[in-house]
């Protein structure tokens, strides 16, 4: 057992510190298998191109993209499915969303007008149904109980750890999403997500919360559903938040709603 943990330790450190500066394994691949092939591939293609040159200056090797299947990030995949979905099937005619994954952001403009609100503006000028505001999920731009519809997807585990330049805070979290609760409208509807799983801090690249420590820090306001991507990527939808207590590194999907008094 001990051996197993050393082992995953001395993997982790490997993966998120040396990696980044050197991808000992992709360097290896591309090396040793993946340029000798573009390489042939070029030479074959010049023969076969008789209407037209390829130029040494304008070749662009792209060596990692001939996979079997069509690979994605689980998470942003089917949390974009799940919201998306639910926010197209809501009454809403203004939607607000924080900080959120900006694809996501612009297929909701084709239902709805969508105020995106970022530390970092979203400039997409034609975007008609689309307007952006600078904003800090700590202290959001708009007055209590003024949303109706509002989104943050994959970003409040991030708040108050740097990474995007903002101020270090250990209840970065927290603070957030009481911040996201001050502005949500009576009946109004959140739709909430990030990692869940076994409790810690992965600095400075974001925290993993337990599903019950979230629903906590919504208190007050109602759980519509709690749906879920698993550590084996599949999509789990309404369930038990005690189903993702224990995972590794799960994304817990929340819709929140606050009733009226």
């Amino acid at each position: 057992m001990r051996a197993r943990l050393l082992a995953r330790n001395v993997c982790r450190i490997w993966r998120y510190w040396i990696e980044p500066i050197f991808p000992l394994q992709k360097t290896i691949l591309a090396i040793g298998y993946h340029y000798p092939l573009y390489i042939l591939a070029l030479s074959r293609y010049r023969k076969l191109a008789t209407l037209e040159s390829v130029h040494l200056r304008d070749t662009y090797p792209c060596l990692f993209d001939t996979t079997s299947i069509t690979s994605y990030d689980a998470h942003y995949f089917f949390q974009a499915v799940w919201a998306m979905k639910r926010i197209a099937e809501g009454s809403a005619k203004w939607h607000v969303d924080v900080g959120s994954d900006v694809r996501f952001v612009a297929m909701l403009t084709t239902h709805l007008p969508v105020t995106f609100v970022d530390i970092r503006p979203l400039q997409a000028p034609g975007v008609t149904q689309l307007s952006s505001v600078a904003g800090n999920l700590t202290a959001l731009p708009f007055a209590d109980g003024s949303v109706e519809s509002l989104s943050c997807l994959h970003v409040a585990e991030h708040v108050g750890l740097g990474r995007y330049g903002d101020p270090l805070d250990p209840s970065g979290t927290h603070r957030a999403c009481s911040e996201l609760a001050r502005v949500l409208a009576p009946n109004g509807s959140l739709f909430f997500s990030l990692p869940v799983g076994q409790v810690r801090v992965c600095f400075n690249a974001h925290r993993i919360h337990s599903p019950q420590q979230i629903v906590c820090y919504f208190q007050g306001l109602e759980l519509v559903e709690f749906s879920a991507v698993d550590d084996r990527g599949c999509f789990l939808t309404d369930i038990e938040p005690g189903q993702m207590e224990n995972a590794e590194y799960g994304c817990g999907l929340f819709h929140f709603r606050r009733n009226s008094a």
